[in-house]
């Protein structure tokens, strides 16, 4: 059985999905689709920007979802999913790709998401580290014991947990994880605090929009980041869609389900290759590839 799987944030590159432009037709009429909807060319910035530009989360999100989303449409027929899955905003890519949403309703809320978090991120000042080589029980008993708003925000493998919160208290759990044993414990370059208590501004925000947006029956299981398990039930997607902007990405359950599940192949959509090292470690025996 194959899994498709869709990268998020941190994935994106200058230059990326200029081939799929340049060369396939149907690519560029939905790239040029989504300039309009979105309401600035957003093809500029992929093909010919600056790193900065990619990095502002209101470009990141739509950058990453359409390279993903407009690689799978491309794929036509041969595009036969057993299960999708997506990493944090690559959700909204699997769910686009399975058929949950359409590909404009997706952009839509990948463009509100991206506006709404980056409103929170603004509002507080906030962060994200990596944490090597330390069990996922012993980062959790940490953050609960640092104070301020710290916690996991990833699974994304064993032994590599992000995770989320206020400056002060990412740099006092960062000290704590290195005396601990791990082997780095590294801040990141982010904008804020994803998925962790401090996007609940973003998440009543965001809520509003995936309540109004219609939602179908997929073609196949998405596994959710929420709770790594397999949904196809339109009204279980929206809810667990709302709760990810403040919950855990459970993506080394998500992976362990997807194979209990019967996945042999998993076949990483859109820019870089990060899932592709990630389902290697969460699983070595399985065959993996990927398109960017």
């Amino acid at each position: 059985m194959k899994a498709y799987v869709f990268p998020g944030q941190g994935a994106q590159f200058v230059g990326m999905g200029k081939d799929l432009y340049d060369n396939n037709p149907e690519a560029r009429e939905l790239f040029e689709k989504a300039n309009d909807i979105l309401g600035f060319r957003i093809t500029d910035l992929m093909f010919e920007g600056t790193e900065d530009d990619l990095k502002q989360t209101k470009v990141t999100q739509p950058a990453v979802f359409l390279h993903s989303v407009i690689l799978a449409r491309t794929l036509g027929d041969d595009f036969k999913p057993d299960m999708t899955a997506g990493h944090s905003l690559g959700e909204f890519s699997a769910l686009v790709a399975a058929g949950a949403l359409s590909f404009e309703e997706g952009l839509k809320l990948v463009a509100a998401r991206a506006r709404a978090m980056q409103k929170a991120c603004e509002a507080r000042p906030s962060t994200m580290a990596a944490v090597l080589a330390l069990p996922d029980e012993k980062v959790e008993e940490i953050c609960s014991q640092v104070e301020g708003v710290v916690a996991p925000a990833n699974y994304n493998c064993p032994g590599q947990v992000v995770i989320s919160g206020e400056v002060e208290a990412i740099d006092a759990a960062c000290t704590k994880m290195k005396e601990a044993g791990a082997k780095r414990a590294l801040k990141l370059k982010v904008g804020g605090a994803f998925h962790s208590p401090l996007m609940m501004p973003a998440q009543e925000e965001l809520s509003e929009a995936i309540a109004s947006a219609t939602f179908h029956t997929p073609v196949c299981p998405v596994y959710q980041n929420v709770d790594g398990k397999p949904h196809t039930d339109p009204e279980e997607i929206k809810e667990n869609l709302i709760k990810q902007l403040t919950a855990p990405v459970r993506w080394t359950q998500d992976v362990k389900a997807m194979i209990a599940d019967g996945a042999t192949e998993f076949v990483e959509l859109g820019p870089g290759n990060v899932l592709q090292g990630l389902v290697k470690k969460i699983a070595p025996s399985v065959e993996v590839s990927g398109r960017s």
